[in-house]
């Protein structure tokens, strides 16, 4: 089968490494707000998690119909133009073991990839790839929304562009990416489908606690505290601040649907407190 870069990012790369890897705790619980504001048109922040599992791409009503009222669509990003973003010049047989690399030619044979392309891909890109189930479809949650969206002839626009979202996994150094696959390698089957079961439950659940759990668990549990309390700040902190300004300010002309990681949502720098922040009323959607 020939492998598509497309199809790739498709299933993988409209959401965070984090979002994949993890959902932190919701501030409040719920995935789905209206946000409303006398200044503004209203906001309807959707929390999404990236599987074509049917458990979270049956769509109550209530997504339907958001979508169907407001005038825009936003997600993370768009799909590039360019596979180069999803590829570095270094070739992996010349920085893995020989064990290691077995372990890449198996991996990518269970989810459909050339070797040689696995081979380039950068890292960090690849440790998301092979700690995910293989999709069965090119349809995941997020991209299913886009395409409701532009179904219902909705504009689509991406929050942050191409280079800006790559490029918070690009910044960090090869050797800190090499660290980030490594950890990927070691992780079992078993390990990987029980942590994504155990992930869908707390999804659908919207337990924070339990979520809180798996983040530390999982994630943390995977990296060095210092790889991983640098790539919570960039991830979370520092691109929350531009989403949920750029959110508000399109909201200024025109009602908006904002689809973005679950993991977006959380804490004090998320979404939710910095719409609150900025003057908003925001209520659950069941």
């Amino acid at each position: 089968m020939t492998f598509n870069f497309i199809n790739l990012f498709r299933n993988i790369a409209m959401l965070s490494f984090m979002a994949i890897f993890s959902t932190n705790t919701f501030a409040e619980q719920g995935l789905f707000w209206k946000a409303e504001s006398p200044n503004s048109k209203p906001i309807y922040l959707f929390g999404t998690i990236h599987t074509d599992d049917n458990r979270v791409t049956n769509f109550a009503p209530s997504v339907k119909a958001a979508l169907q009222s407001v005038d825009v669509f936003m997600m993370e990003t768009l799909a590039p133009n360019d596979p180069a973003v999803f590829m570095m010049q270094n070739n992996l047989s010349d920085l893995l073991t020989e064990q290691e690399l077995d372990k890449v030619h198996a991996l990518a044979e269970f989810h459909v990839m050339h070797r040689e392309a696995a081979l380039h891909m950068k890292p960090w890109l690849l440790a998301v790839v092979f700690d995910s189930p293989r999709p069965l479809t090119p349809f995941a949650q997020d991209n299913l929304l886009m395409a409701l969206a532009e179904d219902l002839g909705k504009q689509v626009i991406g929050i942050e562009d191409t280079q800006e979202h790559f490029g918070v996994m690009d910044s960090f150094s090869l050797d800190e990416q090499l660290t980030m696959l490594r950890a990927v390698l070691k992780r079992s089957d078993a390990e990987k489908q029980r942590d994504f079961d155990r992930l869908i439950s707390a999804y659908l659940a919207g337990d924070s606690d339990k979520i809180a759990a798996l983040d530390d668990s999982i994630t943390g549990g995977m990296l060095s505290p210092d790889l991983w309390a640098r790539m919570r700040t960039k991830i979370l902190d520092e691109r929350n601040k531009v989403m949920a300004e750029r959110v508000i300010d399109e909201a200024k002309r025109k009602a908006v649907f904002v689809a973005v990681g679950a993991s977006h949502l959380a804490g004090e720098g998320g979404l939710i407190a910095s719409l609150k922040k900025a003057g908003y009323q925001l209520h659950a959607i069941k």
